[in-house]
């Protein structure tokens, strides 16, 4: 888990997931995921291209 108390070391290879999400009690909620690799030179986006429009299926 990312945190300012971790004193783990990422380092290019590493592959993280970023997981924000909000949560309405007796509505339900919403997790947006974005998965990155670290580089060298930061890091690449690679769900940059998916859709982050809401899509509601009802059942």
């Amino acid at each position: 888990m990312l945190s300012v108390r971790s004193s783990d070391e990422i380092v290019p290879g590493h592959l993280l997931t970023i997981e924000p999400g909000i949560y309405l009690v007796g509505q339900g909620g919403v997790r947006i995921e974005d998965d990155v690799i670290v580089t060298p030179d930061g890091f690449e986006n690679l769900t940059r291209e998916l859709t982050k429009e809401l899509i509601v299926i009802e059942g």
